[in-house]
């Protein structure tokens, strides 16, 4: 879309104005329901039930306002997890941390090997920079966008709860890369109350995603929710028993969560949990499938209390 399309649009189409204003601002006078409710209309077409949520995306949206357990901003903290996956599953699954800083200037970076990753530990994506070759790397731009990266309210954007009281850090990570694969596979659970139900391999191409589900027998599920199926379905990956195990063990007591694993010559590696799968708001194809999902998500037993503050 032009830019002249883009401000003609802005200026006539309100729900357009408003996902706008929402990823930049976060209307961060408005209440999280009342933000919730506007944002899902916009998104999915209808209103929002809270009072009788049915479907996988009203569920998530009524458990950002009342599961906000504590806990869950370690879990999301992509610098403090590191500890709680040190416990519970142990070194050997942490992509090794090169460095944590507060502020990029901070960052001394003739001290950085050639190959690594940079990436704000409160958000997801603004400010990352994936280095492959060091002397390509135009070092004040990549501070300018990890700047940028530290002053975003990430939970503004979705009123995801835990991200609020993230202490917002810049860490680095190695480089991975299998050696033979340019895209490495993202193996991702979603997990119901300690149960991973079905999970999708996604393939790291910004160019042309592709997103397979499968349930846990492997059995390829017709199921879409953003990006479209690869030409050749995927094959089994030779970890995936341990992973399922992985899986159960970090979603105990969780009404939901999405464990993210990525397989790199033969070590699994954890990747990040997330309590809202796209925020909520994402359609699923076939339709029927949105209910199915909320049906595995129980809210009769929930804890945390709705509270703006």
């Amino acid at each position: 879309m032009s830019l002249l399309n883009k401000l003609f649009k802005y200026a006539f189409d309100k729900d357009y104005r408003f996902l706008i204003k929402a990823n930049a601002t976060g209307y961060p006078d408005m209440s999280d329901e009342e933000f919730l409710r506007r944002k899902f209309k916009v998104c999915m077409k209808k209103d929002l039930d809270l009072d009788n949520p049915k479907t996988f995306n009203e569920k998530l949206q009524w458990l950002k306002l009342h599961n906000r357990c504590p806990e869950y901003t370690v879990m999301v903290d992509k610098y403090l997890v590191r500890d709680y996956i040190r416990e519970q599953l142990g070194e050997e699954y942490l992509i090794p941390l090169i460095g944590v800083w507060d502020d990029p200037d901070e960052i001394d970076f003739d001290a950085l090997p050639d190959k690594f990753v940079l990436k704000c530990n409160h958000n997801s994506g603004l400010g990352m920079y994936i280095c492959r070759d060091k002397s390509k790397m135009d070092i004040e731009k990549v501070k300018k966008d990890l700047r940028r990266g530290l002053a975003q309210d990430y939970y503004l954007t979705g009123r995801e709860w835990p991200y609020k009281n993230v202490p917002r850090k810049i860490i680095c990570e190695k480089f991975m890369s299998d050696g033979i694969n340019k895209d490495i596979k993202d193996y991702k659970f979603f997990c119901f109350n300690g149960i991973p139900m079905f999970m999708y391999i996604s393939s790291d191409n910004a160019q042309n995603p592709t997103t397979d589900f499968f349930d846990m027998d492997f059995n390829h599920l017709n199921l879409r929710m953003k990006d479209p199926n690869s030409e050749v379905i995927p094959s089994k990956p030779p970890k995936f028993d341990e992973m399922k195990e992985v899986a159960i063990k970090l979603s105990q007591n969780i009404p939901f969560v999405r464990v993210d694993m990525y397989v790199i010559d033969d070590q699994i590696y954890f990747g990040e949990l997330t309590f809202f799968h796209n925020c909520g708001f994402c359609e699923i194809h076939p339709e029927e499938w949105g209910e199915k999902l909320g049906s595995w998500i129980d809210l009769d037993h929930v804890k945390g209390a709705y509270n703006e503050h």
